[in-house]
């Protein structure tokens, strides 16, 4: 089933064939205009595609949902009476090209499938939400961004936690010199996987890191750049379940600061234990855990309209994690500039592809 599935969409993708400001500026820009954007998803299989199509469909004023293509009807018929996907037409992807008025898609495959969809829609002049991490091939993904590029059309990448206020507060931080020279980022990204679950998710994905760890890297790209070097660990705990590495460890060195990202599949409560941390020569922003987010930070000397000291920093509460993502996708389509650029996503697929290396 699942090789039916990627040459069904090999052979559909190929049917089809100033740099901007590196860290995110929330609700700034253009406001959406009216209209609504006439948008598709593409794929059910990624870990995030429901949550992106209940998304969209809580704003109705800003989206029009007009159907989603899932190849394989095993998956489409476990999930098309879903409270996200109910009332949601199913269409065939040559039907989803022949949409005259069809803006954008949200691109929800499996991993490897994710770059092939991206070029086909590309070429079929729309902008993509392309979810992460985008694929294993980055002379592929050097393609699709050369093309979103050169066809002034949007490529949202589906890292989540860039439009999560504690990491927005953190980037503030960075960017504004609270915490002095960086010298130090520590992550942690861990779940348990059940047996049924590990195949379903973490063997496609290839493991940890590139299952959860990526959202972290992206992250610390954000915060110090593309680091010079990077050097991987990997251990398969449990080889008589299967052979994915469910506990990795990425060191990545600066040439005035180390940081490491820690991923694991077995971690019990790993939500809870789940962090970001920035240490800089005037101070340590800690974010632990990431959802529900809670933020502490230290100062050495006073910054940011923070007095020295250790203090627990209230924050709005976030809404669903994919809202403002969706909604500043809307806003991108309508010509508002991206948070993030292309060279920054570059950076991070390096980086990506760097962490996973044997």
């Amino acid at each position: 089933m699942l090789q039916k599935r990627r040459d069904f969409i090999k052979q559909s993708a190929l049917a089809g064939v100033g740099m901007l400001a590196l860290y995110p500026s929330i609700m700034q820009g253009k406001p959406t205009s009216s209209g609504k954007i006439k948008i598709a998803q593409i794929g059910m299989a990624h870990a995030h595609a429901a949550g992106k199509i209940e998304a969209m469909r809580r704003f109705p004023d800003q989206f029009k949902v007009i159907g989603v293509v899932e190849p394989d009807s095993r998956l489409y018929e476990q999930l098309r009476d879903h409270k996200d996907y109910k009332g949601v037409p199913r269409l065939e992807l040559e039907d989803l090209w022949e949409h005259s008025d069809l803006q954008a898609v949200t691109i929800e495959t499996e991993l490897d499938d994710l770059l092939p969809m991206a070029m086909a829609a590309l070429e079929h002049g729309l902008h993509i939400h392309l979810d992460k991490p985008p694929g294993r091939s980055m002379p592929a993904f050097e393609k699709v961004v050369q093309t979103a590029k050169q066809n002034d059309l949007v490529l949202q990448m589906g890292y989540m936690y860039r439009y999560n206020p504690a990491f927005q507060f953190c980037l503030q931080a960075v960017q504004e010199g609270w915490l002095g020279e960086i010298f130090e980022v520590d992550g942690v990204m861990s779940k348990v996987l059940s047996p049924e679950m590990r195949q379903k998710e973490g063997i496609p994905h290839g493991g940890s890191m590139m299952l959860l760890g990526c959202h972290l890297i992206d992250m610390l790209v954000a915060v110090l750049g593309e680091p010079d070097k990077v050097t991987s660990f990997h251990r398969q705990t449990v080889p008589e379940w299967d052979s994915v590495y469910d506990n990795e460890l990425a060191v990545y060195e600066y040439p005035k600061a180390i940081a490491t990202i820690r991923s694991a599949l077995l971690e019990v409560e790993g939500f809870e234990r789940r962090q970001f941390v920035v240490c800089g020569r005037n101070g340590t922003l800690e974010i632990k855990p990431l959802e529900p987010y809670r933020v502490w930070l230290a100062l050495d000397k006073p910054a940011g309209g923070f007095e020295s000291g250790y203090r627990f920093v209230e924050l709005p509460e976030n809404g669903d994690r994919y809202d403002e993502q969706m909604l500043d996708f809307a806003r991108m389509v309508r010509g508002k500039a991206p948070e993030f650029s292309y060279e920054h996503d570059l950076a991070v697929q390096r980086t990506v592809l760097k962490s996973i290396e044997n």
